[in-house]
């Protein structure tokens, strides 16, 4: 039996497909007037906006794909896998409180907040330090003891959500500062879309023992 479901490396690997098609569609949809780099994803996602329909199913769809990746990933920590599903939750959760077409909201703010942070740090809290856990829930690449073969250590996760955190204060200064935020939400997104498939790949080939009748 291996260690995660095939359907966990569907729902992994359909996720970050759906978060850049929803965002491309929407862009398109909302026409010429729209700068992706200056822009939100929020704002496409703004009720009465050309594209609001889409980002809302993309964003339930997403949420789902999370929550079933989490149900699946057996390898990763209870505690790694409640705050990818709770990310997932956030990402659904954002439907009921969309971004004003213009202008600030404070629920809407607090709720991507809570899922930033999430998916931002389940890559930590799912490690799992044993000697043979899949590459995606160990850290930095070091020669192992023999000096012939490769391993993990804990820094990779801490160097994943570091740099998900570094994104995610680009993306608010870039708010603050008139900067660029529309790429650093966008790099945001997709990185933590796209670690939960990194790391369901990374414990594909890996199987575990069937427990006795």
């Amino acid at each position: 039996m291996r260690l995660v479901p095939w359907w966990a490396l569907l729902s992994s690997g359909c996720a970050p497909v759906l978060l850049i098609g929803g965002w491309n569609l929407a862009e398109w949809m909302q026409g010429p007037g729209y700068d992706p780099t200056t822009r939100t994803i929020s704002v496409l996602a703004a009720y009465g906006m050309p594209g609001y329909g889409v980002m809302t199913g993309m964003l339930l769809v997403l949420g789902a794909c999370y929550i079933v990746t989490a149900f699946g990933l057996r390898a990763a920590t209870l505690l790694g896998r409640a705050a990818l599903a709770g990310g997932g939750i956030s990402a659904m959760v954002l439907t009921l409180v969309p971004a004003p077409p213009s202008g600030g909201s404070f629920g809407h703010g607090a709720v991507v907040t809570v899922g930033f942070g999430l998916l931002a740090i389940w890559p930590v809290l799912a490690v799992d330090r044993g000697a043979r856990a899949p590459w995606g829930l160990r850290p930095a690449l070091a020669r192992g003891d023999g000096g012939a073969s490769w391993g993990l250590r804990p820094d990779v996760a801490i160097a994943v959500s570091a740099a998900m955190c570094a994104c995610a204060v680009w993306f608010l200064v870039g708010l603050q500062l008139q900067g660029l935020p529309g790429v650093a939400e966008r790099v945001l997104t997709f990185a933590q879309a796209l670690w939960p498939f990194l790391v369901v790949v990374s414990c594909w080939p890996h199987q575990v023992a069937s427990e006795p009748a």
